[in-house]
């Protein structure tokens, strides 16, 4: 028997004219994970062994936290309108500022967040590479999140898949019945939790600079680039998928595969740098 998508009102708590949408509840979690993982990777090397004023902080994590929301949010909306619609938003340009609508980019948002932490290890005089090492394996299980918004939403919905498939859902929002692998929870999975697993493990253990960063980029483009395969394109874009075969959301992750690739052999190449020689 196949599954139907639940219909699940996207508002979770509407106080007069005030309506707290559960996509908003994700990020909200989202950002609360970052935190409890942060100062759990205070305790980790070598932010733990980091001495004097270079010495790593609660109040480091709180202001990456801050700066990082911005750069999710501007990057986010930015990498949308530049990578998904550009000619849209080209002849409406007011409308990159209607967030109401929705329209974020995880590429986008990605960018955000690496100039917001640019500028964090800038004002704190902090090399950049541990700050962004530091960053990734508190990324995923954010991702996580994000995910279950988007199931809530009933939006992002899979390709057609067999009926006989046990977990095939119909998205009655896609404006038919055909049974629709549900991509969402696929992307939950795989970028979420299991590349969260994985990090987590690799970076626990002290690396080389900017490897912990380049594993991020090398296992987040690989699973997404996978869960594309499920994950029907958006409707604008279906010439892509039929001119080339693949994916935006898989063009996109082609340079971040190959960026990892790039810097964690750059990373293994470098002198590794003393402790006692960090900020």
């Amino acid at each position: 028997m196949t599954l139907t998508f639940p219909h699940i009102n996207p508002v979770a708590i509407q106080l007069g004219p005030v309506a707290i949408h559960w996509y908003g509840l994700t990020y909200l979690a989202a950002f609360a994970l970052f935190m409890l993982l942060a100062l759990r990777r205070l305790h980790h090397q070598p932010y733990a062994s980091v001495q004097g004023p270079g010495a790593w902080s609660r109040r480091d994590v709180e202001d990456m936290l801050f700066l990082g929301v911005l750069g999710v949010v501007i990057g986010g909306r930015l990498g949308y309108c530049l990578f998904y619609k550009p000619v849209y938003y080209a002849t409406h340009p007011l409308e990159i500022f209607f967030v109401w609508q929705g329209g974020m980019s995880f590429h986008g948002g990605m960018l955000g967040v690496i100039a917001s932490q640019w500028w964090f290890a800038r004002s704190r005089h902090k090399p950049f590479w541990q700050v962004m090492d530091f960053v990734a394996p508190c990324v995923p299980l954010g991702l996580a999140a994000g995910r279950i918004g988007n199931f809530i939403n009933g939006e992002l919905w899979g390709r057609a898949a067999d009926a006989a498939l046990p977990w095939a859902m119909i998205f009655p929002q896609s404006g038919t019945m055909v049974p629709r692998h549900p991509s969402q929870i696929y992307q939950f999975l795989l970028e979420g939790l299991l590349l969260f697993v994985l990090l987590w493990l690799y970076a626990r253990k002290e690396r080389r600079e900017a490897q912990v960063s380049a594993v991020f980029l090398i296992g987040y483009g690989v699973l997404r680039f996978v869960a594309e395969y499920f994950r029907e394109p958006d409707a604008h874009l279906q010439w892509l998928q039929q001119a080339s075969g693949l994916s935006m959301g898989q063009w996109l992750c082609v340079p971040m595969i190959l960026a990892g690739i790039l810097l964690w052999t750059w990373a293994a190449a470098r002198r590794p740098q003393p402790l006692a020689a960090r900020p």
